[in-house]
């Protein structure tokens, strides 16, 4: 990395202008994924909604001054995704094969604020944006491409992996690697959401990835139906209705742990 890019991007982390709407980022971030948890667990009464970051952002934009809120939730990850990417170039790693990889992963997780930000912002604007429909839709122009096959089964593995990761963190607690965990019961509770967050977040990852799979193999780009349609998956599965239940609480708990790191993240 070129010298005047990093510093560039330890100017960006030093603002605290940025830190404060990053901080925010995270808190919206934590506000979708609990209303994602919540409309999941109203799946199992048989509720219409999608239960992804477009469901989330029409409940809020159904409420009365909702629109504000959704402005705040773009400008918040817009600001959070320009930050993750400013740790591409800060990442302090000296292992060269492991410091590539963790700068991947840091502007995936960049590009995935950044994604949502976008999303958010349509709606802001006025419009709408279904997730299910942008997945179906990148499916089907896979599909339809040379080699496209194999490049859907390489996404759906790559999702699929990134939910096994998540469960990885959960279980061995390395979010704690990012906060600054507070003493007493009050970390006991931020530990509790991380782990439950992390591994709920990762198993709803994981099936969204096996469905990008199963739409490569049996050439119907419908298949891949996004976060949405993985949670409504889960339905099918012996005991469906009870893992959705946990899944969606497990949702709710991940973002109440964004929420604690919107306070107590190292940034």
């Amino acid at each position: 990395m070129t010298n005047s890019a990093k510093s560039a991007a330890r100017t960006a982390t030093n603002s605290r202008a940025l830190e404060i709407l990053a901080r925010t980022g995270f808190a919206v971030l934590g506000l979708l994924h609990i209303l994602i948890g919540a409309i999941a667990i109203g799946l199992v009464g048989g509720s219409g909604e999608s239960a992804d970051q477009s469901g989330a952002l029409s409940e809020l934009a159904s409420k009365p001054g909702g629109i504000v809120v959704i402005w705040v939730v773009a400008i918040g990850l817009f600001a959070l995704t320009l930050w993750q990417i400013a740790q591409v170039f800060l990442l302090q790693e000296p292992d060269p094969k492991k410091k590539w990889g963790r700068r991947v992963s840091e502007l995936g997780k960049g590009i995935a604020y950044g994604a949502v930000g976008a999303t958010a912002l349509t709606f802001a604007l006025g419009g709408s944006s279904s997730s299910s429909d942008s997945s179906q839709s990148l499916s089907a122009k896979l599909l339809a491409s040379p080699g496209g096959v194999i490049l859907l089964v390489i996404v759906g593995l790559v999702v699929a992996g990134i939910g096994v990761a998540f469960v990885v963190q959960g279980v061995l607690k390395k979010f704690e690697k990012h906060l600054v965990i507070p003493a007493g019961t009050t970390g006991k509770v931020v530990r509790g959401l991380g782990i439950g967050g992390y591994v709920a977040k990762g198993i709803a990852l994981f099936v969204v990835g096996v469905l990008f799979v199963v739409a490569a193999v049996t050439a119907d780009p419908e298949k891949a139906s996004g976060l949405d349609g993985a949670l409504k998956a889960l339905i099918d599965l012996p005991f469906g209705k009870v893992i959705l239940v946990a899944v969606g609480i497990g949702l709710i708990a991940y973002g109440l742990f964004c929420a604690a790191r919107a306070r107590w993240a190292k940034l």
